[in-house]
């Protein structure tokens, strides 16, 4: 969602933001993210031994999960006045549900606190992470990030 200005965001405290694009979670994704952080378990990188565990084939890691809320954020926190954004945090995580290869995923956004913070305003969204077909969510996370104009 695109905001004009930084106060026409704050009007939407409170309130969901939106809910983000598919995101499609293959085993080359999974591969890149245990490259990228030294994360082998076999669980996600081994789709033979894989297949033969409860969960029948590879999962991506949770934190490959975790790392898409910038991409989910970035669909639905638009500020026209602002001219740069940072991840400045999480105040709290939970993977409730594992994300098995081949699986989408989307995130759904609300905008929970928005404060004045020196040079700019600090953000606490919520984002729950769904996948396709899933019954509970696969990770929700309260994000912290900085707007500064």
């Amino acid at each position: 969602m695109s905001y004009a200005t930084l106060a026409d965001l704050r009007a939407a405290v409170g309130t969901e933001l939106g809910v983000s694009d598919w995101i499609e979670i293959d085993q080359e994704r999974i591969d890149r993210f245990a490259e990228a952080t030294g994360d082998h378990q076999w669980i996600h990188v081994d789709p033979v031994r894989a297949a033969a565990s409860p969960f029948g084939s590879t999962i991506a890691h949770g934190f490959l999960t975790l790392s898409l809320l910038p991409a989910i954020g970035d669909q639905l926190i638009q500020v026209e006045e602002v001219r740069m954004g940072v991840n400045y945090g999480v105040n709290k995580v939970r993977f409730p549900a594992s994300v098995p290869v081949g699986s989408r995923v989307r995130g759904r956004v609300e905008l929970v606190e928005m404060t004045e913070v020196e040079g700019g305003f600090q953000l606490v969204t919520k984002v729950t992470v769904e996948r396709e077909g899933g019954e509970k969510p696969v990770c929700v996370a309260e994000s912290v990030s900085r707007l500064y104009p």
